[in-house]
């Protein structure tokens, strides 16, 4: 709205005789209870004008009108200058801004930023905390490509370590050579059912331990099965080949349950990182600390850092036996990835138990000298509850990421058989609609909330066809593609028709996208994407609900408002891809 504050710029400078700063111009969108569609705030002028908020307004208005062609009326609330738009001003923006094939279509930018999500340990399946995070992490990735970055999809898989050993150690014990394909068990599944048989059995020797007279932390210490796991993770640092092939095994069954659940997710990367390939490359960095005097070593041989001029603490970067922590792995893994990729940006999509881990790692990179540690962010999330037994979990304690999604089909199915939305539909066709509509559900549910925030997530609500839910904006697509079927071929041909109030509303809010786009990127929220998204479908159903299309009283007003539905079908299909979710073409 340049021409708004140019104008205004004009009518200050006419009326009062001052310069004013364009900067300092306060235009907002129009409160939905008043005529108008731009609002100036008057309260700054009445120092030039010496008048009324009330009366400066109307000053102002009446110069503006008499001015500018594209503005038609005005009305002043107390201290706000409510501005209408003239019909060719939307008119006019719809065909040479929307309508066009490279609407919200953004140039490269000339920036690299690689996201980093999922991030998982192979000792387990994903559960419903990875499954906010890799679609977190997905969308924004997908929301920085379409504001013209070069995005780099990465995850950090965490595959070594004792967490690992204890699956290989009870499969050993227990397994009686057991495969994903003798079990018919997913790979995934089938190494957590291990890691679980492990605890049970490690809980069972601490219990005898301690009914032998040992104390609590001397059991958990003491139990053979522990001090096995810790005998195979040194015999796997030490290159022990058959440790290691059963490393190599186990984890290519995880990898293979892993690709099928990120398959059903709709999500994916451009680039693996794998800690037991990185797990040391820390070890130059600490020695590069350490001759910059940024660390420094403690009589017992230990590395430290000291922070608590920043109001953190000491942090431990090497043990006193040479073996790295979490810390010194995480910041060789950093450098690792500026050295493959040198890009601007560098986003981690971890929960906020991690807060201050993250806060520490990149005050260590700046102290080291690292110029590109100011582009790291931490993206932190909140943990997704459920309410109370609507889903049961495998293990008893978190949820399935496999369980979850079966379940969304599931209520998919159910809601949509009930609403009778398939009519016609064969049974291939269902099946791919039940799971459209049951991950668009579980998608647009946990990223309509701000990622900070920790939320409540009800299968069954997600669903609700009239809710603020992913499955609305989905039938909303339907009904659409519904309409353009119906009409078939859309003519070229421009429209002057005066508009009424639900079509400048849907054109106002389509010509948002750009602007969203840019602010979601910025903010590295798909949230604001959602809302909007959610915002053109009710702007599309009012607009729908008030006016015939295919019945309307002339064909120039048929043909332009088969050309509006057509644009907010292809915003609505383009916002929800970046969310990574699909919209059917029918319902």
């Amino acid at each position: 709205m340049n021409f708004i504050t140019e104008a205004v710029v004009k009518a200050v400078k006419t009326l009062y005789q001052t310069d004013v700063n364009p900067a300092d111009i306060n235009l907002q969108e129009t409160r939905k209870e008043f005529e108008g569609q731009v609002t100036l705030v008057t309260f700054p002028f009445t120092k030039l004008s010496r008048k009324s908020p009330e009366q400066t307004g109307i000053e102002i208005g009446e110069f503006l009108k008499s001015e500018v062609s594209e503005i038609s009326a005005f009305n002043v609330i107390k201290g706000f200058l409510n501005i209408s738009l003239a019909d060719s001003f939307w008119l006019n923006k719809f065909y040479t801004e929307i309508l066009p094939d490279d609407f919200a279509r953004f140039e490269p930018n000339g920036k690299k930023v690689m996201v980093e999500y999922s991030s998982p340990n192979t000792n387990k399946p994903l559960h419903l905390g990875h499954v906010r995070n890799n679609l977190l992490g997905y969308s924004v990735a997908k929301i920085l490509e379409a504001a013209g970055y070069d995005v780099i999809k990465t995850n950090l898989v965490n595959d070594r370590g004792i967490h690992i050993c204890k699956s290989m150690l009870a499969w050993q014990e227990f397994g009686d050579g057991e495969t994903p394909e003798s079990s018919g068990l997913k790979g995934d599944h089938l190494v957590g059912k291990y890691y679980v048989l492990f605890d049970k059995e490690y809980k069972k020797q601490i219990d005898e331990l301690k009914a032998a007279g040992q104390t609590e932390e001397e059991a958990k210490k003491n139990a053979p099965i522990i001090k096995e796991a810790q005998q195979m993770l040194q015999k796997w640092e030490a290159g022990d080949k058959d440790v290691i092939s059963l490393w190599k095994t186990m984890n290519g069954w995880v990898y293979a349950g892993f690709g099928e659940t990120y398959k059903r997710l709709g999500v994916e990367f451009d680039k693996f990182y794998y800690e037991s390939n990185t797990y040391l490359l820390g070890k130059d960095i600490v020695d590069e600390g350490l001759a910059k005097e940024v660390f420094f070593k403690k009589e017992d041989g230990s590395v430290w850092i000291d922070l608590t001029a920043d109001g953190l603490d000491q942090k431990l970067l090497l043990r006193s036996d040479g073996t790295s922590v979490y810390m010194t792995q995480d910041l060789g893994t950093a450098q690792l990835k500026y050295d493959d990729f040198g890009m601007d940006e560098s986003i981690y999509v971890v929960g906020n138990e991690q807060d201050y881990h993250f806060k520490v790692l990149f005050l260590i990179l700046e102290k080291l000298g690292k110029t590109w540690a100011k582009g790291l962010y931490h993206l932190s999330y909140g943990m997704v509850d459920l309410p109370s037994g609507k889903m049961k979990s495998r293990e008893g304690t978190v949820v399935d990421a496999d369980d979850l999604i079966s379940e969304m089909e599931t209520t998919a199915k159910d809601q949509t058989e009930a609403l009778g939305k398939v009519e016609g539909f064969g049974e291939a066709e269902k099946e791919e609609l039940y799971h459209t509509i049951g991950m668009g559900a579980l998608k647009y549910f946990l990223l309509k909330v701000d990622p900070k925030k920790r939320l409540l997530f009800d299968p069954n609500e997600s669903v609700d066809f009239q809710g603020h839910t992913g499955p609305f904006i989905q039938y909303t697509h339907a009904r659409i593609r519904s309409v353009l079927s119906r009409a078939g071929a859309i003519s070229p041909a421009k429209s002057a028709a005066p508009l009424f109030a639900e079509e400048r509303e849907l054109i106002l809010i389509l010509g948002q996208f750009p602007e969203i786009i840019e602010t979601a990127a910025r903010g590295y929220t798909p949230a604001v994407i959602a809302n909007y998204v959610y915002e053109v479908a009710k702007a599309f159903n009012k607009f729908y609900h008030e006016r015939s299309i295919l019945q309307a009283d002339d064909e120039p007003t048929r043909q332009f408002r088969l050309q509006l539905s057509s644009a907010s079908a292809n915003v609505i299909k383009k916002g929800m891809g970046l969310l990574g979710i699909e919209v059917p073409e029918r319902m």
